[in-house]
């Protein structure tokens, strides 16, 4: 595993697909509906799913008529992303650091705590200024993020998990303001670990990553529904921004 950006790894490793493979396509389809209807999207606005995996916004966003862009560092993902493109559904690899089309899409959507991996803090900085200059005036950034501080208050130490033949023994600890993840775990007579490590950003954080973006923080949920948010109580922090 390389420690110094461990994403580029675990991101496109089968078992991450394989531990995290409860995340479902009803579970996008709920979350944008939700999105859409609260955020009152145009029909056929172009939208950039940002850091979108193996696609399953981006077809949810999709199906809903609009002109979607899908990008992700984690090229086996992309590559499986890729067997749905058509004329207005298209995947690029892409690393969120690097600067993505100018003044060109009308939304962007950075979701399930896809942001904060990065060992450079600025790095996030640099991130929320590739969107801006990719949105046009007024467009929406919506970043959907864990709640950190519920997050440090029901910290598990340690868990187990099941997937076929393959147990993922999970610790869980905070170190220097990040919540590092290690995953171990044994297949084919191989032992493997790996380690999550995403640093615990809130809302402070997120709103001067966005005035030094030209951004503006206009709405704040707490959770999937949509609901507003909750410091102690919510389960995510999800930022809607406006240029």
């Amino acid at each position: 595993m390389n420690n110094s950006e461990w994403f580029k790894d675990w991101f496109n490793s089968p078992y991450y697909h394989l531990l995290y493979n409860n995340r479902n396509e009803n579970e996008a389809v709920f979350f944008i509906d939700n999105l859409c209807k609260k955020l009152q999207v145009k029909p056929h606005s172009k939208i950039w799913d940002l850091a979108c995996g193996k696609g399953r916004h981006s077809l949810a966003l999709h199906h809903k008529g609009f002109n979607v862009t899908g990008t992700d560092l984690a090229t086996n993902s992309i590559n499986e992303a890729s067997k749905n493109t058509n004329e207005t559904l298209s995947f690029f690899v892409h690393d969120m650091r690097q600067p993505f089309k100018l003044n060109y899409f009308d939304a962007v959507f950075n979701l399930f705590t896809s942001i904060g991996y990065f060992n450079d803090f600025n790095d996030n900085f640099t991130v929320f200024k590739n969107v801006s200059n990719a949105l046009v005036d007024n467009g929406i950034f919506l970043v959907d993020f864990f709640n950190s501080a519920k997050t440090v208050a029901s910290l598990i130490p340690e868990t187990i998990e099941k997937r076929g033949n393959i147990t993922f023994y999970i610790s869980r600890k905070i170190i220097s303001n990040r919540i590092v993840k290690r995953i171990e775990f044994s297949d084919s007579n191989k032992n493997y670990y790996f380690e999550e490590s995403v640093t615990l950003l809130n809302l402070t954080d997120f709103n001067n990553f966005a005035i030094a973006a030209n951004l503006k923080v206009e709405e704040v949920y707490g959770n999937y529904l949509l609901e507003p948010y909750n410091e102690k109580s919510s389960d995510r922090l999800i930022i809607k921004f406006i240029k």
